[in-house]
């Protein structure tokens, strides 16, 4: 097992101005930055002063970038870019780096000529050579004559120069389909510096798709673990510095970034073999969920519990805190004054304010979690009452992690005076899966944060037509599916999505779908206690019956209870929505019939229109009963 590689970061990779870059990429644990061009010339101050900036929170600045349009170029301006990187050079000495980043030319005027490039990297690195510096080569994917790492270490190896080097990026090696074959002939000591970065796939010119839609290292699609592995496989020993080009990262909050940067280079050099992790825990559904809540809310809340067949079984041993049960789904009403969950109510009002999964080792996925920069939460406990292990989620929302005691007693055993009463048949029995609305630009953030601490997949990117604008949809999926979290986003604040967060003051539990084995006998039980579903469109039916053939008396049925149909290679998924509470959050009755994998996001579309034709209906009646 290698020793840990030090940790870098570019600062184009986060946002704000270069002093609160500085803070915040030290705050949370990296080693070092590499200065990128744009951030010291809108610096207000000298490069020395930076460099003092930088010494003072403990970060070496390992490189200065980029140098662009370089190599190969007709006179004059092969002469002007000699007299340029003097002056670079005198830069890069009042930082104290040693290192400049040269990229391959993309100019039109460049001359397609490798001795030529070798001559003027050589030429370069004999100036940088005199001054103790160095000169790193970094193929761009869209470099006009040199755009493959092979071919740049062919013109450095021609060179043959101790002070020019090559400079590896994951992007522009992975991106374009390359790979490393080949590393492992290069001498170690001529790789000067690796850069990492994601990216989803996407169908677009390469240029665009790196300068906007890069990402941290777990949060997109590339093979950047296996990158890393040939990287130190090769005998590289130096920094992995994060070099990112995104838009939403850059607009948000700068520390935010950099966690996710750092936790994203800790899981990369894990994955690559470089360090070891505590293994993720194994799960085996949700425990609970929390909500926090008034009692004014609470009562309301209560009575529509009720009406979805849930069932009062106990009150907490020492807070203002009930116990909801239907099946193995466990719901509890937190109203404890001086409570994480009373901050949380001030703040978003009646809504989820935790989760509990349960997990085969809550120890191990808390030393995990604390190796991925995600401290342990520690709630306060009443007089008897189990200490229940937790951490924070991206929003806020707490994540308790359950394991089964030795002696079998449950958390509701200890923590809760249980009442006697038998509940009645369960109409359904477990959560299925929880929906989060999500903020714009929080996806990949909460993407990372699953992934990382628990090794959840990420499944298929929907993009789904609200009758006001566009939802994003991605599920987090555990091992063994027993844990499924949909994540929504919506760049509009009209979409269902986008009113929720406006609604809920932030990111949060949307929808709680549970699971039902005769869904057409469970909703119409559950309509008869009470609860209101959503009516859904009867064109909708029509479609349906055409697109999948469906007998007419399923399709009936399915009328008959507003159910939704959706179909895919492995089994049937019927659904349907309640109401939403207080414009918030709602409920949603599912049954997987086969082996169906979805969430039913061929129906959303119909899901959103029907719920902005209810908002529609009671702001009649209601403006009606106002003029009455």
């Amino acid at each position: 097992m290698a020793q840990p590689l030090s940790k870098s970061i570019a600062t184009v990779s986060i946002s704000g101005s270069l002093a609160e870059k500085l803070e915040a990429v030290a705050a949370v644990g990296f080693d070092a930055v590499e200065i990128f061009e744009n951030d010291l010339l809108t610096f207000d101050g000298s490069p020395a002063e930076i460099r003092y900036l930088a010494e003072s929170l403990g970060l070496k600045i390992v490189c200065f970038q980029p140098f662009r349009d370089f190599e190969a170029m007709p006179e004059p301006r092969r002469t002007r870019n000699l007299d340029r990187a003097e002056r670079k050079f005198d830069v890069m000495e009042a930082l104290g780096t040693d290192l400049l980043l040269v990229c391959s030319n993309i100019s039109p005027d460049a001359i397609d000529d490798d001795a030529r490039a070798a001559a003027d990297l050589a030429e370069r690195a004999e100036r940088a050579a005199k001054r103790g510096l160095r000169v790193g080569f970094e193929a761009l994917a869209w470099g006009r004559n040199i755009n493959r790492w092979r071919h740049a270490w062919r013109i450095v190896q021609a060179a043959s120069h101790p002070s020019l080097g090559l400079i590896l990026d994951s992007f522009h090696t992975l991106a374009p389909g390359d790979d490393l074959i080949g590393l492992d002939q290069v001498p170690a000591e001529k790789v000067f510096f690796v850069q990492i970065a994601d990216a989803p796939k996407l169908s677009m010119d390469v240029l665009s798709w790196s300068r906007h839609f890069r990402n941290f290292p777990g949060q997109g699609s590339l093979p950047v673990d296996g990158f890393v592995r040939d990287v130190v496989a090769a005998g590289y020993r130096g920094p992995l510095s994060l070099e990112v080009f995104n838009d939403e990262f850059r607009a948000a909050p700068a520390r935010l970034m950099a966690r996710d940067g750092l936790r994203s280079l800790l899981l990369t050099e894990a994955g690559a073999g470089v360090t070891i992790l505590p293994e993720p825990p194994r799960f085996d559904g949700v425990e609970f969920l929390e909500f926090a809540v008034d009692d004014a809310s609470g009562r309301r809340l209560s009575e529509g519990l009720r009406s979805l067949g849930f069932h009062y079984i106990g009150r907490h041993r020492s807070k203002s805190v009930d116990l909801f049960r239907q099946g193995q789904v466990n719901l509890i009403l937190n109203s404890e004054p001086d409570s994480a969950a009373a901050e949380h109510f001030l703040f978003h009002g009646p809504s989820v304010c935790a989760m509990a999964f349960r997990v085969d080792d809550a120890g191990r996925a808390v030393r995990r979690a604390e190796a991925l920069l995600c401290p342990e939460w520690r709630e306060r406990t009443g007089p008897g009452e189990r200490q229940i292990p937790a951490l924070r989620g991206p929003d806020g929302t707490l994540i308790y992690l359950v394991e089964p005691a030795p002696s079998g007693e449950t958390i509701y055993d200890v923590d809760f005076d249980l009442f006697d009463t038998q509940p009645p048949e369960a109409l359904t029995t477990t959560i299925d899966h929880v929906a989060q609305a999500l903020p714009v630009g929080r996806m990949d953030n909460f993407v990372l944060f699953y992934r990382a601490l628990f090794d959840f997949r990420a499944e298929q990117l929907w993009e789904i037509p609200d009758a006001m604008g566009l939802v994003r949809s991605r599920a987090m999926v555990s091992e063994g599916d027993r844990v499924r979290l949909p994540l929504n986003i919506s760049e509009s604040r009209e979409t269902t999505t986008g009113r929720f967060l406006t609604t809920f003051s932030g990111a949060g539990v949307q929808h709680i779908a549970l699971d039902s084995a005769d869904i057409h006998h469970t909703v119409a039980q559950l309509t008869a206690r009470g609860a209101r579903f959503l009516p859904i469109p009867a064109n909708y039916y029509d479609d349906i019956a055409a697109r999948w053939d469906l007998p007419d008396e399923q399709i009936a049925a399915l009328r008959a209870h507003n159910l939704l149909f959706d179909r895919d290679g492995s089994g049937d998924f019927l659904h349907a929505y309640t109401d939403p509470f207080d414009d918030r959050f709602f409920f949603e009755i599912v049954q997987r019939i086969g082996g169906y994998q979805q969430f039913g996001a061929a129906n959303a579309a119909i899901r959103m229109a029907a719920q902005a034709a209810r908002r529609t209906t009671r702001r009649s009646i209601a403006g009606a009963n106002e003029t009455g």
